[in-house]
């Protein structure tokens, strides 16, 4: 695996628009499950249909009463090392945004400054029925101190609803952002993503320079990749972090 990271080091230090496309597989380094994992995701116990814009319409306390308890566990997670990794790379210039498909806020804890969150946040909601935008403070507070399900706006009693994408809603202008900064890109890091879930899997595809693909399984798109990692993000950035302190002017 040492001749992989010099060379993704060498990719680093001579990219001049490098992005990274994380999937969950960076989270669930911090604790918070995926979805798919065939013995640990969440929808071995949670169907899909929980995520159904218009089950959500009709019958948001579904949604809420499996919100709760993912909520409690999330607000406990902290970012790890490949967060804080690519938090630094960004700060010294290497890298030019974060395109993620998770909705935890990561990214933004390690200090990330430019992240595009195509499916959404959890930082902000609002209300269905006036639009009242609200933070993550007093959804926080009805769902889990005060166990209010649904949470409803103050102001005019209506449903608030999460600002992450629910199935059967378009995605946000982060997407089309993404793709934008996609095809820019002289590198793209595809980091803890098995490239499955469409349309964000498209994403390389946008992508005309080369591919860093670190994941635990592999991925449709490992035969283009230049370098292909099957480990954990957390262990191979901490490699990369110590190539990186070798070359001169980057990451000291």
């Amino acid at each position: 695996m040492e001749s992989e990271i010099k060379k993704i080091v060498k990719k680093l230090k001579n990219s001049k628009y490098c992005v990274a496309l994380t999937g969950a597989g960076i989270s669930t380094e911090s604790g918070i499950p995926d979805f798919r994992s065939k013995d640990s995701g969440i929808y071995n116990y949670v169907s899909e249909n929980v995520f159904s814009i218009e089950l959500f319409y009709t019958q948001p306390e579904i949604f809420y009463n499996f919100a709760r308890k993912w909520l409690a566990q999330v607000i406990t997670k902290k970012p790890n090392k490949a967060h804080y990794a690519l938090a630094k790379l960004e700060n010294k210039g290497i890298l030019k945004c974060i395109i993620t498909q998770n909705i935890d806020g990561l990214h933004h804890k390690a200090g990330s400054q430019k992240v595009y969150e195509v499916h959404g946040n959890i930082r902000t909601s609002h209300c269905l029925k006036c639009g009242k935008e609200f933070d993550f403070t007093y959804v926080k507070n009805e769902l889990i101190d005060k166990n209010n399900i649904p949470v409803k706006c103050n102001l005019c009693g209506g449903i608030i609803k999460p600002d992450v994408v629910f199935f059967g809603e378009q995605l946000p202008q982060d997407f089309m952002s993404a793709i934008e900064e996609s095809k820019k890109a002289d590198l793209m890091l595809v980091l803890g993503t098995s490239l499955t879930v469409y349309p964000v899997a498209m994403l390389p595809e946008y992508c005309d320079g080369e591919l860093i693909i670190i994941n635990n399984e592999p991925t449709p798109l490992d035969s283009r990749a230049t370098v292909v990692i099957n480990k954990p993000l957390g262990e191979t950035f901490e490699l990369i972090e110590m190539e990186l302190a070798h070359v001169a002017d980057y990451f000291v």
